[in-house]
């Protein structure tokens, strides 16, 4: 199985020592969002687990751990866009989030660390031609310490609306204009341009349809073979392999004003204030109405001699 640290809060960041003591502790437990008391135990070890894909916008926590991790499966996605503390207020600064994606490249090999650059929205700060010189100032710099660069347009989630009103859908028109200049610059640089789950086919300005989590990305990124396991369709036009999220929305202190995860400022805060580091729930611990389920778990790597 694949385990995904996280689409609801970045681990890395905020939850790098949580994270290194359930490893150690061989499991952990995740409540599921809608049914609290519904608890799902995953277990954390090699025979289990294949993969671990993590999502950061600041890796750098984790580093010390990256040996410890190795046993496992990796593949890294780090976050890069162009916004300012308006935006992104507890991201930390760019160029030094580009030294340290270069680092994690440098030790973990480029095949195992991609970079977002999403959500893009565009408004009067922050324009299709300011997305572009942008791009190509951060692309320059990265070019060396990966292939692959996943892009998608903002989408107006409910609670992305809420912390952010004035924002608004990116237009078809800018879509393939910004695609177009993107493909370019990635062709020019030897970067790979993937679309993550966009509506609009953009093979045709140099952006392929990607999937962040395919299995030919982990085939290619460990060197192992993996069955085939279906699609997870989390959204409309996701084609990624089926992951386990083992993280809790309402809780990443980024506090970037597009996220989708996040409720509002005030449930962040309280919830991380729950938070401790020795407990098998990333926030809070175990409850006496809990009913915990251990998850069927199996390798999906394929481990049968080829003929030829």
């Amino acid at each position: 199985m694949i385990l995904f640290a996280s689409g609801r809060t970045d681990i890395p960041a905020f939850y790098s020592e949580w994270f290194m003591n359930r490893v150690k502790a061989g499991f952990v437990d995740v409540r599921n969002p809608y049914y609290p008391e519904q608890v799902t135990r995953y277990l954390l070890n090699t025979d289990a687990v294949d993969c671990i894909v993590f999502c950061s916008k600041n890796p750098a926590p984790i580093f010390p751990y990256i040996e410890e991790l190795k046993k496992f499966g990796l593949y890294f996605f780090v976050t890069i866009t162009p916004y300012g503390k308006d935006i992104e207020p507890n991201v930390p600064d760019k160029s030094k989030v580009i030294e340290d994606f270069a680092e994690l490249s440098r030790i973990l090999g480029k095949k195992k660390i991609a970079w977002r650059y999403d959500p893009i929205f565009i408004n009067g700060d922050y324009t299709a031609a300011y997305h572009i010189r942008k791009f190509r100032e951060m692309a320059e710099k990265l070019a060396h310490f990966t292939d692959r660069c996943i892009i998608s347009f903002v989408d107006l989630y409910s609670k992305t609306k809420k912390n952010f009103p004035t924002l608004k859908e990116v237009s078809k028109e800018d879509k393939i204009f910004i695609a177009q200049a993107f493909g370019r610059i990635g062709m020019e640089l030897g970067i790979r341009i993937e679309s993550c789950a966009e509506d609009i086919d953009l093979f045709a300005y140099g952006v392929e349809r990607g999937a962040c989590v395919s299995k030919e990305v982990i085939e290619k990124a460990n060197g192992i073979r993996l069955m085939e396991n279906g699609r997870q369709h989390l959204r409309k036009h996701c084609d990624c392999l089926p992951t386990r999220d083992i993280a809790y929305y309402n809780c990443c202190p980024h506090l970037c004003r597009y996220c989708y995860a996040n409720y509002d400022e005030a449930t962040v805060r309280k919830n991380y204030a729950l938070h401790d580091v020795n407990s098998s729930f990333l926030i809070g611990g175990a409850k006496s109405t809990d009913v915990i389920n251990v998850a069927a778990q199996k390798s999906w790597e394929d481990k049968q001699l080829l003929l030829f």
